[in-house]
């Protein structure tokens, strides 16, 4: 018997803003340019029928505004988007922890969440040399797998790659 594929889509959220200093990381909101970037890279995914079954997203404002924006673009259930707390800057085995508790009869999910963890991850899982994940990134990784719990280093393959600024999209 063969195995399944899961499809897994790793997002760093859109750039933010620094416009009020006296605002919480954690509260902090897109600027005008993540806003823009966001629906975007939403758009190109759609486009290429990259569309999860499961969104996960850090609670912070950034990464949950970039997982709607995403999601209007797809489409997917906005009220859908599952917030996961334990996604904030937490580190890339904290977010690998997240996929392996992911529901086995799911085929594909996304993870909206922060840099380094997001460039450590995509490193981990694929045995890539990203060196940084620039904002908006999308890193689709592929896991020959039927488990989610089986994701772990050197598990999966990077399939592809895409961020705003790259023109050939």
């Amino acid at each position: 018997m063969s195995r399944a594929t899961k499809t897994l889509y790793l997002v760093r959220h859109a750039k933010s803003s620094w416009g009020e200093p006296g605002l919480a990381d954690r509260e902090r909101p897109l600027n005008k340019r993540g806003a823009s970037d966001c629906q975007e890279m939403g758009q190109r995914l759609q486009r290429r029928g990259w569309i999860p079954e499961r969104l996960f997203s850090s609670p912070a404002r950034r990464a949950i505004d970039t997982a709607h924006c995403i999601a209007r673009q797809l489409p997917y259930p906005e009220a859908e988007i599952v917030v996961e707390e334990t996604m904030y800057c937490a580190g890339a085995a904290a977010l690998n922890a997240v996929l392996q508790r992911v529901d086995e009869h799911l085929a594909s999910v996304m993870l909206v969440a922060h840099n380094p963890d997001m460039t450590e991850l995509v490193n981990l899982l694929c045995g890539a040399v990203i060196d940084d994940m620039p904002t908006c990134a999308v890193a689709v990784v592929r896991l020959d797998t039927d488990y989610w719990l089986e994701a772990g280093a050197g598990a999966g393959e990077l399939t592809d790659y895409d961020f705003p600024k790259n023109t050939g999209s």
